[in-house]
């Protein structure tokens, strides 16, 4: 178990817009884990590529390209991001957490969001694999966007200081994005980073939300920077106990 005494991260969770240029976007990404302070970026779900249905090999052959690059860049920062893989026969959207120049943790995108064609293109991921994972004793989680909608993935998240969420979620569901991040941050009574697409169709709102359901949001910003203090988890899980 961490010890919460004096500790603190500045974490950094980006809004960003996809351009068409998977280089050009990369490029972006670089320079911004180069010239932050923050030792946890978060980005949007396929902040590199879009999800791009109609270039697919050219998707997944970036990704040896992009993840090689990244693999350099990060040493003692943490970098979360989402990319396209073909695994097999199949293309699987895949969480990357990176950390001291290696992969250390993974997992598929489990629920697809079939209003987004992703059934029809992507292989889930199975449910077993979303869970907690440790880094310098802060325990995190990870939702994939949709996921995000499923309290059964909420349950198996429990006890996770930070729930990371990199998403691509769409304008017309914009309150849902908030009200559900909002109440899992409740819920869990953990710090819940939400790191969302700033595409014109997309709904921005990404958020550093406190395990008290406070919220650190501004749709104007490309990023959104923020020191957690991992004190007002046990401060909160203290004052309410909901075991």
């Amino acid at each position: 178990m961490m010890s919460y005494k004096n500790k603190t991260l500045l974490v950094l969770s980006l809004q960003l817009k996809t351009e068409k240029s998977y280089n050009e976007n990369l490029t972006k990404l670089l320079s911004i884990i180069e010239d932050t302070e923050a030792e946890l970026i978060v980005t949007p779900e396929l902040c590199l590529t879009n999800f791009d249905y109609k270039n697919f090999e050219r998707v997944a052959d970036f990704y040896e390209t992009a993840l090689s690059q990244l693999l350099k860049a990060i040493s003692d920062k943490i970098l979360v991001l989402t990319m396209t893989k073909k695994e097999g026969n199949n293309f699987v959207n895949q969480a990357l957490v990176i950390h001291k120049h290696k992969v250390i943790h993974k997992q598929n995108k489990y629920r697809l969001f079939t209003l987004g064609d992703e059934t029809k293109y992507f292989k889930a991921g199975v449910q077993e694999d979303i869970v907690k994972f440790s880094i310098n004793g802060i325990s995190y989680g990870i939702l994939i966007c949709f996921e995000l909608r499923f309290k059964a993935l909420w349950k198996q998240l429990e006890g996770a200081d930070i729930i990371l969420i990199p998403a691509r979620w769409g304008e017309p569901r914009k309150k849902h994005l908030e009200t559900l991040s909002q109440a899992l941050a409740i819920i869990n009574q953990t710090f819940i980073i939400v790191s969302n697409s700033a595409d014109d169709d997309m709904a921005s709102s990404s958020a550093i939300i406190s395990p008290w359901g406070e919220s650190y949001m501004n749709d104007s910003l490309e990023y959104l920077e923020q020191k957690i203090n991992f004190k007002e988890i046990k401060k909160t899980r203290r004052m309410i106990n909901m075991h």
